[in-house]
């Protein structure tokens, strides 16, 4: 059977794994995202591509930013601005006849709960995917929905009408990264990335990592309202690392049915969508690449 190298590429963190055709995970790693320069993130990529070389039958890449599809040129680049206006395939050494795909992260996310997740079966839903921004995909009708310029799902660049700079921004507002570190440092955490012990202390009742947590929870719910009255889907998957903890969905649910039925009119016009986590958490944007790959084989 085809096996695949799929990376992941986050702000923070690059995840790969090698997956077959039928979406068995055999392998994972990661390691930290260098944000230097260009050079400095593809030097370690390649070394991988060139490391497990005869092992694959294609690389799928899962990446922040807008890409255009078919020619898979990146857009912005999320918070790897380099990558602005990048092709990919362009500055790595392939063995020939090895294709190159890309896909931007929430749509990636999608696709993985189109495929095999949450998202099967169903005609209209959403991914949420909370990391170092929040990512979306959207899927319409039972596929993918890009929108007429690719970047349907970009919620990162949401803004608040009481601050329309960068940091009204959905993408700074509901970062699951940010909000780790401000419980981390509000607890006096020695390592302000360690999410274990924030929702240890979340889960334990602290009542200042709930209070940033609720709060957090509340943005996220705010934006699937706001989404809601526009798109109207049947459910929302809620992806990213944090979605492995059970509070994030249900929180973000409970904090939802709270404005539903805090606004009469809401609660007697639209209907609720279900709230849930997605079936693979932080591995999502893996399968979703890989799926963005095997479709433009077929």
């Amino acid at each position: 059977m085809s096996k695949y190298l799929v990376f992941d590429i986050g702000g923070t963190n690059i995840k790969y794994g090698i997956i077959n055709r039928s979406g068995q995970l055999i392998e994972k790693h990661r390691f930290k995202t260098p944000t230097e320069s260009l050079a400095a993130f593809l030097a370690p990529i390649q070394q991988l591509i060139d490391q497990y070389q005869g092992q694959y039958d294609g690389l799928a890449f899962s990446i922040p930013g807008k890409v255009r599809h078919p020619d898979e040129i990146i857009y912005g680049g999320g918070s790897l601005p380099f990558l602005d206006r990048q092709r990919l395939a362009d500055h790595l050494s392939v063995p020939t006849g090895v294709p190159v795909m890309v896909e931007n992260d929430g749509k990636a996310a999608a696709l993985a709960e189109l495929w095999l997740g949450n998202l099967k079966d169903c005609q209209n839903g959403v991914a949420l995917v909370l990391g170092t921004g929040v990512g979306g995909g959207l899927v319409l009708n039972g596929q993918l929905f890009s929108g007429s310029h690719f970047q349907a799902g970009e919620l990162s660049f949401m803004l608040s009408d009481t601050d329309e700079t960068m940091t009204g921004m959905l993408g700074l507002r509901g970062s699951a990264v940010a909000m780790i570190e401000q419980i981390a440092t509000e607890l006096k955490l020695v390592d302000h990335h360690d999410g274990l012990k924030v929702f240890e202390a979340i889960n334990a009742g602290e009542p200042t990592a709930v209070k940033i947590f609720t709060a957090y929870c509340h943005t996220i719910a705010l934006t699937i309202q706001n989404m809601q009255s526009v798109i109207d889907v049947e459910r929302y998957v809620i992806g990213g690392g944090i979605s492995a903890q059970p509070i994030v969905a249900s929180t973000i649910r409970s904090e939802y049915l709270k404005l539903y039925h805090g606004l009469p009119i809401i609660e007697t016009t639209l209907t609720a969508p279900a709230i849930m986590t997605g079936k693979f958490s932080n591995d999502a944007n893996l399968y979703g690449a890989l799926y963005h790959l095997l479709q433009s084989l077929e």
